[in-house]
């Protein structure tokens, strides 16, 4: 029995080794696949985290831009206010010199100005202007629309349709604005406010939006009054 036994133990080692050999066999190849695995991955990480930084990068550059351009509108929108202003302040300043004067013309017969009482007339004129100087937009739009239909033959008409045009854009009335300073360029052409009403016309199309026809409104004050201060401005914003 031993005998037998001998190879018989001899013959199961030698089947046993084999298959052992192939265990050890397939774990190198399950590590080699965990290896690849993990490496794979790690690019994997290693490229979505290089995106992400130059993602992040690339954010915060549009961010910087972003905050730099909102500075410049800003800055612009703060000198083009400024801009206004000033440009309001020399007319506010053009009318107090020219009102007593004017007043003064329609007082010596000057067309049917001559028939109403001059002083009644200059005293509805300044307080309308004076409401004006005092930001109370909707009083003095009231009150120059009222002086227009009251003394219609004016020498300060044409600056009363003016202002009231201007009181208009005070309010952000945009169409209101551009319907009164067009009376002023048909009513009266001739008067030193028609090109001065041109280019308040211009600055309501600016803002709505429509630069074509502010274009074309500001070639038509050089057209028409190329010696104008108006079409001074008007050739500034043309370039």
């Amino acid at each position: 029995m031993r005998r037998l036994a001998l190879p018989l133990l001899s013959a199961g080692a030698l089947l046993i080794a084999p298959a052992a050999q192939a265990g050890l066999f397939d774990d190198d190849i399950a590590r080699q696949q965990i290896i690849d695995l993990q490496a794979a991955t790690d690019a994997r990480v290693e490229t979505l985290t290089r995106a992400q930084l130059e993602l992040s990068t690339q954010l915060l550059g549009l961010r910087e831009e972003i905050s730099r351009l909102r500075g410049e509108i800003e800055t612009l929108h703060y000198e083009n206010e400024q801009a206004k202003k000033r440009l309001q302040d020399l007319y506010l300043d053009l009318d107090s010199r020219l009102t007593p004067l004017e007043s003064s013309r329609g007082s010596t017969g000057y067309g049917a100005a001559a028939a109403v009482d001059p002083a009644a007339e200059s005293n509805a004129y300044e307080a309308a202007l004076n409401q004006f100087k005092a930001g109370k937009y909707p009083a003095a739009a009231t009150a120059f629309a009222a002086f227009v239909q009251n003394y219609p033959d004016s020498d300060m008409a044409p600056n009363a349709q003016f202002w009231l045009g201007n009181a208009w854009y005070a309010q952000q009335k945009c169409k209101q604005a551009i319907d009164a300073q067009l009376i002023v360029t048909t009513h009266w052409p001739d008067s030193a406010r028609a090109p001065d009403a041109l280019l308040a016309i211009a600055n309501c199309q600016r803002d709505d939006g429509n630069n074509t026809a502010a274009r074309r409104t500001l070639n038509s004050i050089l057209e028409k009054y190329p010696t104008s201060q108006a079409a001074t401005q008007a050739k500034q914003r043309l370039k």
